[in-house]
């Protein structure tokens, strides 16, 4: 996806991707840390809407694409005492 397909409306904070996709919000920051996603920006008069102040925005449309393919990892059992 290239920068020019995005519209404004296609940057949302980290919480709004997890609840639109289902993916957590470590993995969205794991994928952009890796460079497989883009983070852009925030402007500071803008909050993330969940009483924190995030100024980290992505691409939903990437977030979205790698979504598709995501399996979450399923954690290991607890060892018996």
């Amino acid at each position: 996806m290239e920068l020019y397909e995005l519209y404004p409306d296609d940057l949302v904070f980290e919480n709004e991707a997890t609840e639109a996709t289902g993916v957590p919000g470590t993995v969205i920051r794991q994928w952009a840390r890796r460079g497989k996603i883009r983070r852009f920006q925030g402007q500071a008069s803008q909050y993330a809407g969940n009483g924190r102040e995030h100024k980290t925005m992505y691409a939903l449309p990437e977030i979205r694409e790698r979504a598709a393919t995501y399996r979450p990892m399923p954690q290991r059992n607890p060892k018996a005492a």
